[in-house]
């Protein structure tokens, strides 16, 4: 019996396992949000599975997306992100990822969980969605608007609300895979 997926899921191995393993799972790790927001912002104006493939070798230039050595980078860093072929080689993404790394650290160190702030938008649940086509999905909703809007008032960058519903889908604070999906059912809270 063959398995229905979401159609943008594609036929590439490393696209099916993120959908079937990641995408659309709640997400509730500050670290991993940090990472996921990141993600979506470098992937802006790109295709997700290019970021995919590039996964790993963003994980290793940013240091493992740890916002306190993040926060740190200066020209020196900026510098050999620029020449890492293995990245997306964007100095304005690359400057916005270290101010976000700040913003981040600042709500932390004022004791701000960054899971809450951003569940807060849905307050704290699962959004369900019942899409039968993958036209119906929006690309943003007023939950994205609204977590844009408060994200670059705390000083985050490269978050608009198209990013923000992108994360939003990515972590699981709704629940886009088609109704006809068999990950929309397991996800279904």
């Amino acid at each position: 019996m063959m398995t229905s997926r979401c159609l943008w899921s594609d036929n590439d191995p490393l696209y099916i396992s993120y959908h079937d393993l990641e995408w659309g799972v709640p997400e509730h790790n500050d670290e991993s949000l940090y990472e996921k927001l990141m993600l979506d912002g470098f992937q802006a104006g790109l295709s997700w599975i290019t970021i995919l493939k590039k996964r790993e070798n963003f994980r290793e230039a940013f240091d493992n997306f740890h916002p306190e050595c993040i926060a740190g980078y200066g020209d020196k860093e900026i510098s050999s992100l620029m020449q890492n072929k293995g990245i997306i080689r964007n100095r304005n993404k690359i400057e916005c990822a270290i101010k976000s790394a700040r913003a981040f650290l600042t709500m932390r160190d004022a004791g701000d969980s960054f899971d809450s702030f951003i569940w807060s938008f849905t307050n704290g649940e699962s959004i369900q969605n019942r899409w039968q086509k993958m036209e119906d999905i929006p690309t943003e909703t007023l939950e994205s608007v609204a977590m844009s809007k408060a994200l670059k008032s705390k000083g985050f960058s490269y978050c608009g609300p198209t990013i923000c519903y992108a994360f939003m889908q990515a972590i699981g604070m709704v629940n886009d895979h088609l109704i006809t999906c068999f990950r929309y059912k397991q996800l279904k809270s």
